[in-house]
């Protein structure tokens, strides 16, 4: 079959071209950015063809698919709908594949790329899978019976999934342009979790979580002792993170992760979980653990003499509180920056406080105005980056052309944080400091 992906940039629609393709399909792809995104990789390796402009030639039996981060009057949609061509939601033509293998649905409002990327490495130890992870990462082959995915609750997606094992990291309010509070949320979450055939591994500490009126087999993990997959006796320092595993209240032995913060800890369980119920051993399990390398964007490090630059996809107050905890955790004896691009005008209002008592965590703020390509600034009167400002301790603006203030932070840890495109900022720093 052909495919024409629209938007083909993004995390997610880079993903599923891949898969696509690997598949057995053409695929080809249009996306509105001309410069190189991380998330190119994988297409560059396939060939997938990019366009930026409306030249290319579509045959009538074409199937398109879209990312939601496209307006409804785009003019690329517009062309393909008066062309009469198929239209796919990209959600429905994921929900298709993971009803051709056995799935494994990893949910949550933080962690569902890191879990993914555990679960996907230390299955990967054991037998090849398909997998599907948020940072532009995908692979796939007809013959695998595991998929891996990567199910995100925006839009309502994971709800076109058909899982075999479901995990649920945490749930907390997010996305309030499309939830209108937190119990449309956990019901959303309780309706996914419950499509699953087999068992959930499910965040046994969080409340939210507890709330839910399972009809499955649940699997609880967590600090505390109700839980069935217990982590103790937790140790965090400059090397990575290590605990002692608990199961059934039975202990299986000491763990070692190189990754940084509690949180960490927590999407290892998951991860362990899943791995147990798929029938690796514990001792491939600890193995696999010891060689994990994190998903792109996801505390991502890159070192200029002494100057540590941190790039993730934080955009929560709590992400933002757990990367920048985690870099303490790594580098306690240098000050930690934040850099921070909001996105959303609707998180923004929601969460102002919330994002400005998690930046103070930091020595010293800086805030780029909100980027949104799907929300309007008219609809949000007096909704910008200065309400978060106005309550940092140390706080100032940043953009593209001021990027040099940064350079007094030099041989210190500066973490660039947003799930929009900062990277600009963050090569223009590296640049600046290799001169």
């Amino acid at each position: 079959m052909k495919y024409y992906c629209l938007g083909i940039k993004g995390a997610g629609m880079s993903t599923l071209a891949n898969i696509l393709y690997d598949l057995g399909n053409e695929v080809i792809g249009y996306d509105d950015v001309v410069d190189y995104k991380f998330t190119e990789e994988g297409l560059k390796k396939r060939n997938i063809k990019i366009y930026h402009d409306s030249s290319c030639n579509l045959d009538s039996d074409t199937i398109v698919t879209y990312s939601v981060a496209l307006s409804i009057d785009h003019k690329e949609l517009q062309r393909v709908r008066n062309m009469g061509l198929k239209i796919v939601k990209y959600n429905e033509l994921l929900g298709n594949i993971t009803a051709m293998f056995e799935s494994i649905c990893i949910s949550g409002t933080h962690g569902k790329t890191t879990t993914s990327s555990l679960i996907t490495h230390i299955l990967k130890s054991n037998v090849d899978v398909n997998y599907f992870i948020g940072d532009g990462r995908g692979h796939a082959k007809r013959e695998n019976r595991t998929f891996v995915i990567e199910s995100d609750e925006f839009n309502k997606h994971f709800l076109s999934y058909h899982p075999e094992y479901a995990v649920i990291t945490n749930i907390e309010l997010e996305h309030t342009e499309i939830y209108k509070n937190l119990d449309e949320i956990i019901k959303t979450f309780s309706e996914f979790a419950n499509k699953t055939k087999n068992t959930i591994v499910a965040y046994g500490d969080n409340e939210n979580i507890r709330k839910i009126d399972f009809t499955k087999k649940v699997l609880y993990y967590g600090f505390s002792d109700n839980n069935d997959i217990i982590a103790k006796n937790i140790v965090l320092n400059k090397e990575g993170s290590a605990f002692d595993l608990y199961i059934a209240n039975s202990y299986k032995g000491h763990f070692e992760v190189p990754l940084y913060g509690k949180h960490m800890v927590l999407n290892t369980l998951a991860s362990i979980g899943i791995c147990i119920l798929k029938g690796i051993d514990i001792d491939t399990i600890k193995e696999a653990l010891r060689t994990f390398k994190n998903a792109e964007r996801r505390f991502t490090e890159e070192r200029v003499e002494e100057t540590i630059i941190i790039d993730d996809y934080a955009h929560h107050p709590t992400e933002i509180e757990a990367t920048l905890e985690a870099a303490r955790q790594k580098y306690p004896d240098k000050e930690i920056i934040a850099v921070f691009k909001p996105n959303t005008y609707s998180r923004t209002q929601k969460f102002y406080r919330q994002f400005a008592s998690a930046l103070n965590r930091a020595n010293k703020a800086y805030l780029t105005e909100i980027d949104c390509n799907r929300e309007k600034a008219s609809d949000y009167a007096n909704v910008s980056s200065k309400v978060i400002l106005d309550l940092l301790k140390n706080g100032e603006m940043i953009d593209e052309n001021t990027v040099d203030l940064l350079l007094k932070h030099k041989n210190n840890v500066i973490c660039f944080m947003s799930c929009a495109s900062i990277s600009h900022m963050k090569e223009k720093l590296i640049e600046l400091l290799k001169k």
